[in-house]
């Protein structure tokens, strides 16, 4: 499960009001929920694009901190994919890009800036 924070000075809740229909809108109908943190979040068990298995989104509550994005892509593996379904790996990776460009207002570039910098300030992470 991966956590997306917000741009300073935005709210997730602010970004996208009505977080089942963003979620149905991007990736199909919401099948149930799962929790994870003491949150629940939303599971997409059939999502429309074919390269997608199962879909886990929604907002996860911190007390006295902003809320944080969790979301996990259950993908299929593309070595069973067949000629129609590669066509479809383009739409699957839009699809999340476009979402998380909503949700977070950061492209993929600063996505990924900013979990190196997560990384980089784990004291927990070992670098030699």
């Amino acid at each position: 499960m991966k956590e997306y924070k917000m741009r300073r000075g935005e709210y997730l809740e602010e970004r996208i009001p009505d977080m089942e229909a963003s979620i149905e809108d991007y990736f199909g109908p919401i099948t149930g929920t799962e929790e994870f943190k003491g949150s629940a979040l939303h599971v997409v068990a059939e999502p429309d694009n074919p390269v997608f298995e199962r879909i886990v989104v929604g907002a996860v509550e911190y007390s006295g901190k902003k809320d944080k994005l969790a979301v996990e892509f259950h993908e299929r593996d593309p070595t069973e994919l067949g000629p129609d379904e590669l066509e479809a790996a383009a739409d699957a990776v839009d699809a999340k890009n476009d979402f998380l460009l909503e949700a977070t207002g950061r492209d993929a570039k600063a996505r990924r800036d900013s979990l190196k910098r997560a990384v980089e300030d784990d004291p927990d992470h070992d670098v030699e």
